[in-house]
């Protein structure tokens, strides 16, 4: 069977889903849109030590939730390979 294309060549580009549907790739089960994860404030950076450059084990804790959601919205929606 030959592939479906999901595009028409529109120059606005292709969207696939509405914010209300639910989308999976590579054959997982579809899923709801992810919550988007929260946008970092600038993290000041320690000069005179700390650990990793980050003033406080607090920012590195933000630092690393935030990865982690983007880490967990990818597999969510397959597209962690």
């Amino acid at each position: 069977m030959a592939a479906q294309q999901l595009s028409d060549g529109s120059p606005e580009g292709c969207l696939l889903g509405r914010s209300d549907d639910k989308i999976g790739f590579y054959g997982t089960t579809a899923v709801a849109q992810p919550t988007a994860a929260t946008a970092l404030t600038a993290i000041p950076v320690s000069t005179t030590g700390g650990v990793f450059g980050f003033s406080s084990s607090a920012q590195m804790n933000a630092m690393k939730t935030a990865v982690n959601l983007l880490i967990s919205n990818n597999a969510l929606t397959g597209l962690d390979a």
